[in-house]
């Protein structure tokens, strides 16, 4: 019998150990070393968005075809594109986007500094997050085109109406984000941290900002929709020739001179460059996280 015992502990052992090893095979296993092939990346992440691309197409010629509205209200795809060239002809078209993209990043850059500061405060400060919190997220529900008449007259038709509306768009979200991506990091996390020295701004950026940088990540993701939106409708609504020609202020001329194929050829434009910097930056960046945590293979 205790012969018996002896064999069926070590057949335990024996798979205790086999177990364990398999977990640290995992853990050691680069997340990254794997790569999908080519063809399944074209057909998993390239295909369905080309697909949905050339389905509303067609829908959208049958619709013109079928002569469901005037050509003058709905111009068929080949006349926005027509539009497209005739700003490429012009040279207009890459300064418009320019123009554009510059005040967004700008905006968009401030508002993580400021957004990033008063998150961290509203999480460190009980207080002053019971005081401010509730306007902060009241602030993030308000429709960004309400401050376009406030911004003009407090600063004019001036580049400080259109960078105003987009921090009070883009500020709120980052702050969230943040004070979100805080409220879940683990309290161990913070008491290990303080076990290893790391306060003041060293527990901040090596053990708070790390822990809570998925919330974070959203947050900015979500700030930069804000910043980006509110940009265009401080620039459809602030126009002005000293402010230059962005894309609100050319999608506000073609509706001035109904011009439909190029009010959508710039709706376009604004859909391409808000679709670009999700997949160029905010993407990448998700992935790495999810990579960094060991959840890579969560999304395909």
């Amino acid at each position: 019998m205790a012969a018996g015992d002896t064999a069926g502990t070590k057949a335990r052992g024996t798979e205790t150990a086999a177990v364990g090893a398999g977990l640290d095979a995992l853990d050691g296993a680069p997340s990254g070393s794997v790569r999908p092939p080519v063809g399944r990346i074209l057909r998993q992440r390239v295909l369905p968005p080309v697909v949905a691309v050339v389905v509303v197409l067609l829908l959208w010629q049958g619709a013109y075809a079928a002569e469901v509205k005037p050509d003058y209200l709905l111009p068929s795809p080949a006349d926005v594109w027509g539009a497209l060239a005739d700003q490429w002809y012009e040279g207009t078209l890459f300064s418009t986007v320019w123009t554009s993209m510059e005040r967004g990043a700008l905006g968009f850059a401030a508002a993580v500094l400021l957004g990033t500061a008063l998150g961290l405060l509203l999480g460190a400060v009980r207080p002053v997050r019971v005081a401010l919190g509730p306007v902060l997220s009241g602030l993030q529900s308000l429709p960004s085109v309400a401050w376009v008449p406030a911004a003009v007259v407090w600063f004019g038709l001036t580049d400080a109406t259109i960078y105003a509306v987009v921090l009070l768009g883009a500020v709120p979200s980052v702050a969230n984000g943040l004070l979100a991506g805080v409220d879940q990091v683990p309290p161990l996390y913070l008491r290990a941290g303080r076990v290893l020295g790391a306060t003041g701004a060293a527990r901040v950026r090596h053990v708070l900002l790390p822990a809570a940088l998925p919330g974070y990540l959203a947050g900015l993701k979500q700030g930069w929709a804000f910043s980006w939106r509110s940009l265009m409708a401080a620039e459809l609504i602030a126009s002005s020739p000293e402010l230059g020609l962005g894309l609100g202020q050319l999608l506000e001329n073609a509706r001035s001179y109904q011009d439909m194929a190029l009010v959508l050829a710039t709706i376009g434009e604004i859909l391409v460059v808000g679709v670009a910097v999700d997949l160029c930056l905010f993407a990448p960046l998700e992935r790495r996280v999810l990579r960094s945590r060991g959840l890579a293979g969560t999304r395909s």
